[in-house]
């Protein structure tokens, strides 16, 4: 019986890792998901799991920059970071006294994201959960998305009250936890 093999494949060009099998994993879930329930009901299981991941990453970066609620500056910056830790490419439009604009060039689901805007729903629900924890109120508009084919994604974190369009998601406050 033969337990090993002689076979080198290093030189392959083999594009699995870590961590792209796993973005492939749960981009072939949300697509599945999506097909399966519609995106709408995929959009609202999606919007569970990045509430309860925002409120880990939002405690996280309270405890490691020192403070108890984050200044707007910081907010934005924080979000601009979470997501180039994930291979993200979103930087800072613009900054308002009521609003944050955030372009983005690179969806960290790559190109696993076209076709299955449901995901964009992590992205809502992270900024949204995480500002509103640190503002007392936040709303989500995600003008473009490469998820929808745009060529790039425009996110709008309203840090006011704003009249609603189907478009727009609110979030409040919630508990906060302890990393």
């Amino acid at each position: 019986m033969q337990t090993e093999t002689r076979l080198d494949f290093s030189g392959l060009s083999i594009s699995r890792d870590q961590i792209g099998f796993l973005t492939e994993l749960l981009a072939e879930l949300m697509g599945l998901l999506q097909d399966a329930v519609g995106q709408e009901d995929a959009e609202s299981f999606i919007a569970v799991v990045g509430s309860r991941m925002a409120d880990r990453m939002n405690a996280e970066y309270l405890k490691n920059l020192g403070v108890s609620k984050l200044e707007a500056d910081t907010l934005a910056a924080v979000l601009v970071d979470l997501k180039k830790r994930i291979n993200g490419g979103f930087r800072i439009e613009a900054l308002y006294p009521d609003r944050i604009v955030l372009a983005n060039s690179r969806c960290p689901f790559g190109d696993f994201a076209v076709g299955r805007p449901a995901l964009c729903m992590m992205t809502s629900n992270v900024f949204g959960r995480i500002a509103a924890d640190n503002t007392g109120y936040a709303a989500v508009e995600i003008e473009d998305a490469i998820a929808r084919g745009d060529a790039n994604c425009r996110v709008i974190v309203y840090l006011t009250p704003v009249p609603m369009k189907r478009q727009i998601r609110e979030y409040y406050p919630q508990g906060k936890l302890d990393v």
